[in-house]
This record gives structure tokens, C-alpha cells and sequence, in this order.
């Protein structure tokens, strides 16, 4: 829920579609987001909440998992490959200098693969 406030907060407006952890399900959270106006809100697992209360249809879930599946893949290539798991840079400026060519980097390494 807060991380759709900060996403309202941030753009005005709330995103259309939200998936998240199966950390975060509970019929509560569920009810909460769709009354900040989130129309498709997909929990990882779906531990007893129905597909249909979650999303328009099962399309639309299977596609929001798929894409936060990628999200976690694509941050567990940045932990193994390119040392995401610590940056031992002590400053904001360079911490976003270690993360920018590290994001930069993966790239590259995908682009060659």
C-alpha cells in the first residue's frame, strides 16, 4: 500500500497495474490497493484470493507474473554477475556511480550474449 501512495505522490496518479511479493498478500492489502485505484493488483502465489479478484482475467495475471518474474531474474543477474550484492562505495554520488555502470555493464553483457 505505501508503495502505491509513493507512486501516486510521485506521478499524480496510480499505476494501472501492480504485481507484488506473496509477502504482501492478504485479502486487506488487496481491498486497500484496488481503493487507491489500481485496477489489476497480482499477488506472487495467490494463497486462497481468487484470480478474478486480483485481475480482469487470467491473462492479465499469467502476464503480470511473467513480468515480475523478469524483474527477479534480472536482479538476480546483477547480484551474481556484477557484485549487486554490496557496494562497498560510501556516498550517494558514487553509490550512483556503481549502480549506473553496473546497469550499464549488464547491458552491454546482454548485448553481447
Amino acid at each position: 500500500v505505501d508503495a502505491i501512495e509513493r507512486v501516486e505522490q510521485i506521478y499524480g496518479q496510480p499505476p494501472r497495474q501492480a504485481a507484488f511479493d506473496a509477502g504482501f498478500r492478504s485479502t486487506a492489502n488487496l481491498h486497500k490497493i484496488k481503493d487507491l485505484g489500481v485496477e489489476d493488483v497480482v499477488f506472487n502465489k495467490g494463497g486462497g484470493l481468487e484470480i478474478e479478484d486480483m485481475a480482469r482475467s487470467p491473462w492479465v495475471y499469467r502476464q503480470l507474473t511473467r513480468f515480475r518474474a523478469g524483474i527477479e531474474s534480472t536482479v538476480s543477474f546483477l547480484k551474481r554477475a556484477l557484485g549487486w550484492i554490496r557496494c562497498a562505495w560510501r556516498y550517494l554520488c558514487s553509490f550512483k556511480s556503481y549502480v549506473w555502470s553496473s546497469a550499464v555493464s549488464a547491458n552491454l553483457l546482454t548485448l553481447a550474449t
